[in-house]
């Protein structure tokens, strides 16, 4: 059975930053990548284009979903930074003082009213975070580091991004295929052309690709830690560093 999945690196500020979509079909246990979106805005943009993806049954996002309380952590990300702290994957924090509408909130709420549940199993969203994520199933000591630093610094990273998701079409537990058009996300060569706002639009793809690959594999009931509940916020993690091919990496 086909399933139209959708991984979203979804802003803080949307009037502000952008967002990415990446768009997805598990088709007999394959994830096949077919387009991704960039520089997307408003909250009711993005729904007019997840209504727009036919079938569509399950969304993981990176932002919180949730955020019932005033001040301080949720206490979702105390759990996960005491989990991956050390590993530099701690949690920023989330509350209505920082926060008080969240554009995350309301694409949620927008969302269950359409009848996306939270950790649901038919038609579902999730509320992921890619950096313990890709600990997990790249196995890494620590986090990578792409998004912050010099101009080389972050090409570096998204480089070693690039490659490692590009490893995952051997994945023994959810192969990731790449459509052609969408190479250059991953293509060295132009990363290494990408400068300011091009270099972060690309950061924003390549992280709505792993929030997808995080749908994928959660669509397909693999291992994975809830990090609180659907009443204070919640993270959701895959477990196992075997998800990908580790001879490859």
């Amino acid at each position: 059975m086909k399933q139209q999945l959708l991984g979203v690196d979804l802003a803080w500020h949307s009037d502000s930053n952008p967002t990415a979509l990446a768009s997805g079909e598990l088709v007999e246990g394959v994830l096949k990548l077919r387009t991704i979106e960039v520089g997307l805005f408003p909250v009711n943009q993005l729904m007019r284009h997840l209504s727009a993806i036919d079938g569509l049954s399950g969304v993981a996002i990176d932002a919180s979903l949730i955020i019932p309380n005033q001040h301080g952590q949720r206490p979702c990300e105390k759990a996960l930074s005491r989990v991956y702290g050390s590993r530099g994957a701690a949690c920023h924090a989330s509350n209505t003082t920082l926060y008080p509408q969240a554009d995350s909130v309301a694409l949620s709420s927008q969302l269950s009213r359409e009848g996306f549940q939270h950790l649901g199993q038919a038609k579902w969203q999730i509320e992921c975070y890619p950096h313990p994520a890709m600990i997990e199933f790249f196995g890494l000591d620590r986090r990578l580091l792409y998004k912050k630093g010099p101009v080389a610094q972050k090409r570096a990273g998204q480089k070693q991004l690039a490659e490692l998701i590009g490893h995952l079409i051997s994945s023994p537990v959810l192969p990731l295929e790449i459509d052609p058009d969408l190479h250059n996300y991953f293509d060295p060569a132009e990363i290494d052309q990408l400068a300011g706002r091009s270099l972060k639009s690309n950061e924003d793809a390549l992280d709505a690709v792993i929030c997808l690959y995080i749908a994928g594999l959660y669509a397909l009931n693999t291992p994975g830690l809830v990090f609180g509940d659907v009443e204070t916020g919640y993270i959701w993690v895959p477990q196992g560093s075997k998800l990908a091919d580790q001879s490859a990496l």
